[in-house]
């Protein structure tokens, strides 16, 4: 895994790939196609009576990539009903390189000083790919997936990938779809652009607090990485689009950014507000 960097991994979401391990202490990374792929559709994204209630009571703070690298750990670790994980060490470290160039997220729901629920995922163009959850509070994980799926809706997201079917995505109107209806969405979402801070940030392009990115600069950064890649996947050539010059000079432009912060996130209320009008 030595030389399989970020933009490798990028070239990978661009083709509808994703990393999988065996266990936590297991080197070993697989890429996954799956012939059946589980996909949130953020146009009818569904969210239950009861659930609605309680992300409108606004039960927690809920932040955005103040702490990335904590919630990938939360979501590595083994825990009832999960004694074991797919997210390995390599795998945790190429997650934080993303991070790093402002391709990889978390939403986090906070207690006061305490982390008790969120979700991280990979960012590219249009399409978002929701990675894990963990929750150690009632709805905490859920709750960040309505704020996840707000501010996707805000920002003009198109594809909202889940991997796989499960019950527990069922209540949110989650899809199982065939890989080609897969690839198919995705092909159109990377022809948008979206925007993960538009909700909740003015300027659209305040980064991760302690990630080193910044405003303006960074933000056309990592829009040129995003379509580099996709460009590249597209002209089955993503070693030429998206590794080697574009990826470089994007996260060049990324690093010269000098804002920093977190951006804020919405409030229950007008969480609910953008799923609903998206619906």
């Amino acid at each position: 895994m030595s030389a399989f960097d970020a933009s490798d991994l990028l070239d990978c979401y661009a083709r509808g790939v994703f990393p999988m391990a065996d266990a936590r202490e297991d080197a070993r990374v697989f890429l996954i196609d799956p012939e059946r792929r589980g996909v949130l559709p953020l146009a009818g994204f569904h969210v239950p009576k009861r659930l609605a209630r309680t992300v409108r009571g606004d039960p927690f703070d809920v932040r955005i990539n103040s702490a990335f690298h904590e919630v990938v750990l939360a979501c590595a670790a083994s825990g009832p009903g999960r004694t074991e994980t797919w997210i390995n060490r390599p795998i945790e470290q190429l997650y934080l390189q993303l991070h790093k160039v402002g391709h990889a997220h978390s939403v986090e729901c906070w207690d006061g000083d305490e982390l008790v629920g969120g979700l991280y995922g990979v960012s590219l163009r249009g399409a978002f790919f929701g990675e894990s959850m963990f929750s150690r509070r009632r709805d905490a994980s859920k709750v960040a997936l309505v704020h996840l799926a707000a501010r996707l809706i805000g920002g003009g997201f198109r594809l909202l990938d889940a991997q796989f079917m499960t019950e527990h995505l069922a209540q949110f109107g989650a899809q199982e779809i065939s890989r080609a209806a897969y690839h198919r969405r995705l092909s159109e979402a990377l022809e948008a652009d979206g925007d993960f801070y538009v909700v909740g940030d003015a300027t659209g392009s305040t980064f991760a607090a302690g990630s080193d990115l910044g405003a303006g600069g960074g933000a056309e950064g990592a829009v040129a990485l995003g379509r580099g890649v996709a460009e590249g996947a597209a002209a089955g050539e993503p070693s030429a689009a998206g590794r080697s010059s574009t990826f470089g000079a994007s996260v060049t432009a990324l690093s010269a950014g000098v804002a920093r912060g977190a951006a804020a996130a919405t409030t229950g209320a007008e969480a609910l507000q953008l799923i609903a009008q998206a619906s």
